[in-house]
Order: structure tokens, then C-alpha cells, then sequence
């Protein structure tokens, strides 16, 4: 029996190797390819001799990363909150009153979860035209937000129906407390480990959006930083230095972000689909 486990050890622990391979590789081309010299065509699994770290500060001034950067920013950031404040606010009501009309508003928002977003995007570009929306934040802002929040509700009604008490709330109730007070002094509180999970599901694919953005966000100056690097690259395909640097670059954010937050990830992921 023991030599069994031990079998099925070594077996997981490989496979957990071989994909962490299959992730680190292509990372370690990035940044092997950053930091050579422009020009420098060698082997992209040979580690330069020479760092150029000058490649980044070119790759930010040439592909404008800065004005790309800071729209990129303000979309995720108020997207995320907006994310946060309004799916908790709705998935609370849902998740604690299991009445017909609830359990039928809930079923809409999981059945939207499996619809394609591109299969709107027809439709939503002519009605973001004629309201005159295009190339504004706030299209970015509350496209991303539609489109994430039906995830968000479910992510937070299951967390708080299989982890936080009831009995908080009676007894916080009976103390006099009523809903909001009840929501946002007893139950937000508790829900940080969903909502470090939701924030780096969202704030991911919200910085790294580009079919979205290249329909609505189309002048130059509310350009995206994905929008940024696709042009980046056509301008400069026999310079991977440069292109490979502002990649860097732009992926940075997110990293760190989930680097903060990852002991809070898996947590809220489990947690939150217990009972969903």
C-alpha cells in the first residue's frame, strides 16, 4: 500500500513539473529574447552574454506604452471595483433569500455565463455608435463589467452560502443591525478570500482584453496596451528585442498582483463553488 502512494507521489509530482515546464519555458524565450542586443539572432534557448536592459526604456518610448499603460489602468481598476462592490451587493440577497423570483434571477446569470461575448459584439458596436460611446472609458468600463459580472455573483453567492454564518447575521440583526449594516461590517469583511480570487480573474483578462478593445477603443490615444503591443509588433518583427521587452513590461502588473494575492486564490476559488 505504501509503495503504491509512493508511486502515485512520484507520478503527480512529475506531472506537476512537466507543467510548470510547459509554463516557464516559453517565459524564459521572452525574457532571453528582451535582452539581447537588437540585431542578435542567435538561439532563443542561449542566455545572452551581454544584458542590454536599455531595450526596456526604448520599448517604452518608442511603442508609447506610458499613455497605453495609463488607460489600461483606469479601465481594470475601475471595472474591478465596480466588479467587487456591485456582484458582492447582488449575490448577497440571492444567496440568503431562497425565494422563486431569486432562484430564477440566479438562474439567468449562470445561463449568461455560457454565452460566447462575441456573439453580442455586432449588435453592442452598432448601439455603442449610435450613443456616440465610442473610444471613452466608459464603454471599456461597463462592457468589461457586463461581462464579468454573472461569474462574480456566482463566485460570491456560493462563498457565502457554504462559508459564512447565519447565526453572525441573527445575531447582528437582533443587536438592532439592519441589511446594509449587516452587509458591510459582518459579511464584506469576509469575503476577502473570493474577492482576491474575483479580482485576479477579472483584472487579467480585463488588462489583456483586445477583442474588445480594438472595436471600441480605436483612436490612439485610447489605445490599450494589447492594442499598443499588436501594433508594436508589426512595426517591429525583426527587432524581438524591443517587442519582447515592452511584453514584459506590460505583463508585469498582473504578476505582481498575483503574486500578492495567491494565498488567497485558491481559497475563494474553492470555497466559492462548494454550493453554487
Amino acid at each position: 500500500m505504501d509503495y503504491t502512494n509512493k508511486r502515485k507521489k512520484r507520478l503527480f509530482t512529475f506531472l506537476a513539473l512537466c507543467i510548470t515546464l510547459v509554463h516557464i519555458v516559453p517565459f524564459y524565450i521572452l525574457v532571453t529574447t528582451s535582452l539581447k542586443v537588437t540585431g542578435d539572432f542567435s538561439s532563443k534557448w542561449v542566455f545572452p552574454k551581454s544584458i542590454h536592459l536599455e531595450n526596456f526604456t526604448a520599448a517604452w518610448e518608442q511603442a508609447n506604452l506610458g499613455n497605453s499603460f495609463v488607460n489600461t489602468f483606469i479601465i481594470t481598476f475601475v471595472s474591478a471595483i465596480l466588479l467587487i462592490f456591485l456582484g458582492s451587493m447582488a449575490a448577497y440577497p440571492l444567496a440568503r433569500r431562497q425565494t422563486k423570483l431569486n432562484k430564477y434571477v440566479y438562474f439567468i446569470f449562470i445561463a449568461v455565463m455560457v454565452i460566447p461575448p462575441l456573439t453580442a459584439l455586432v449588435p453592442l458596436y452598432k448601439m455603442v455608435v449610435n450613443m456616440g460611446m465610442m473610444n471613452t472609458y466608459q464603454i471599456a468600463i461597463l462592457n468589461n463589467v457586463a461581462a464579468f459580472l454573472p461569474l462574480t455573483i456566482f463566485l460570491y453567492a456560493g462563498f457565502i452560502r457554504s462559508t459564512i454564518s447565519k447565526e453572525l447575521e441573527e445575531a447582528a440583526r437582533i443587536d438592532g443591525a439592519g441589511t446594509l449594516t449587516i452587509f458591510f461590517k459582518i459579511v464584506f469583511p469576509l469575503l476577502k478570500p473570493v474577492t482576491a480570487s474575483i479580482l485576479i480573474i477579472a483584472s487579467v483578462y480585463i488588462w489583456n482584453d483586445y477583442q474588445f478593445a480594438i472595436f471600441f477603443l480605436q483612436d490612439k490615444e485610447m489605445h490599450t496596451l494589447t492594442v499598443t503591443l499588436a501594433s508594436f509588433f508589426a512595426e517591429n518583427q525583426n527587432n524581438l528585442s524591443l517587442v519582447g521587452a515592452a511584453a514584459i513590461i506590460a505583463m508585469l502588473p498582473m504578476t505582481i498582483l498575483f503574486l500578492v494575492l495567491q494565498k488567497y486564490f485558491i481559497a475563494g476559488l474553492s470555497s466559492g463553488s462548494v454550493k453554487g
